[in-house]
C-alpha cells in the first residue's frame, strides 16, 4: 500500500524519485478500524499521517461532551493536529476513523530527520499547509452564518463525498446545525427539488 503514498508524492512534484524512495521508509502503516483513534485530545500529538484508504474526522469535545467536528479527511490527504505536533504538545482535538482506514504515519523524530536530509520536504509541508488553509477558508466562506438549507445545498453540489461517507450526526456537527435541521433541509430539497 505504500504505492498510494509514493504516487501522491510523485503527483505533487516537490520530490525526486530518489527522495521519495528514501522518504517512504519512514512512514509506517497504521491500521484503524472504524471508531479507532489516530490522535486523542489531551494526549501528546506524536504523528503525522497520510491516509492511504479510509476516512477520519477531527473534533474537540465541548463542555457537555458533544463532538464539534472541524474537518473530515479522506484518501490522499495528510492528517494531524499540526501545531501540537510541531510543538510536541497535547492535541486539542481527536482524530478518529469513520471508516476502516490505513494511515501511513511518521513520528516526530523521523519527521525532523527527513526535513534535515531531504530539503524538498519543506516544499511538501508548505503545499500541505496551503491546502489545509484553503480548506479552512472554504469552510468559513461556505458554512459560516448560512441557513441549514444553504449549507446542505452547498455540500450536495460541492462536497457530495461528505453525504456519501459520513454519518448524519457527524455531518450535522460539521455544518454546525442540529440533526433535525439537517433532516429538514434534506426533506426540503427533496420535496421542492431545489439545488
Amino acid at each position: 500500500m505504500t504505492h498510494v503514498l509514493t504516487n501522491y508524492l510523485l503527483s505533487i512534484t516537490e520530490l525526486s524519485v530518489e527522495e521519495i524512495s528514501f522518504s517512504v521508509q519512514f512512514f509506517k502503516p497504521t491500521y484503524l478500524r472504524k471508531g479507532d483513534f489516530f490522535i486523542r485530545e489531551d494526549e501528546p500529538c506524536r504523528y503525522i499521517g497520510f491516509i492511504a484508504s479510509g476516512a477520519v474526522k477531527a473534533y474537540a469535545l465541548d463542555r457537555e461532551g458533544s463532538e464539534n467536528i472541524t474537518c473530515f479527511k479522506f484518501e490522499n490527504e495528510f492528517v494531524t493536529s499540526f501545531s501540537e505536533f510541531v510543538a510536541q504538545k497535547e492535541s486539542r482535538r481527536s482524530i478518529r476513523a469513520i471508516e476502516d482506514s490505513v494511515i501511513f504515519s511518521i513520528n516526530y523524530a523521523d519527521y525532523q530527520y527527513l526535513l534535515r536530509q531531504v530539503n524538498s520536504w519543506h516544499g511538501v509541508v508548505k503545499s500541505v499547509m496551503e491546502r489545509e488553509y484553503s480548506q479552512k477558508e472554504s469552510y468559513l466562506l461556505n458554512y459560516n452564518n448560512r441557513s441549514a438549507l444553504d449549507k446542505y445545498r452547498y455540500v450536495l453540489l460541492n462536497e457530495p463525498m461528505l453525504i456519501q461517507r459520513t454519518a448524519t450526526q457527524d455531518l450535522a456537527s460539521y455544518l454546525g446545525i442540529t440533526q433535525r435541521s439537517l433532516t429538514r433541509a434534506k426533506q426540503q430539497i427533496f420535496r421542492l427539488g431545489i439545488l
